[in-house]
């Protein structure tokens, strides 16, 4: 999927800047055509490339998704009670003021 998404961009990105940059500099001796087919596919051929490792990266595990999101539904909420978060930052604030007694 990443790199059907990568081609469609990259195609789009070659055209654009294929398209000025012919527009800006001439087509060359190749010809309108192969110039910008060349910036359209090597343009492509990079996005497909980089969009398909990061979608093998990002899906990168031992469950189908459809597991894994119901296994994801089945684990308890993690909610603290109020009075513990309060707590917390207490705590914290306690710590913060005195590390500013001992650095002053």
């Amino acid at each position: 999927m990443g790199a059907l998404m990568g081609g469609g961009v990259g195609l789009t990105i070659g055209f654009i800047f294929g398209s000025y940059s012919i527009l800006r500099g001439g087509a060359g001796p190749r010809g309108l055509l192969a110039t910008l087919s060349q910036y359209m596919l090597s343009s492509a051929a990079t996005f497909s490339f980089f969009l398909a490792i990061g979608s093998v990266i990002r899906n990168d595990s031992f469950l189908p998704p459809y597991i894994e999101a119901a296994r994801l539904q089945m684990l308890p909420p993690i909610v603290h009670a109020r009075a513990e978060g309060a707590a917390l930052i207490h705590a914290r604030w306690a710590s913060e003021r005195q590390k500013i007694r001992v650095q002053a």
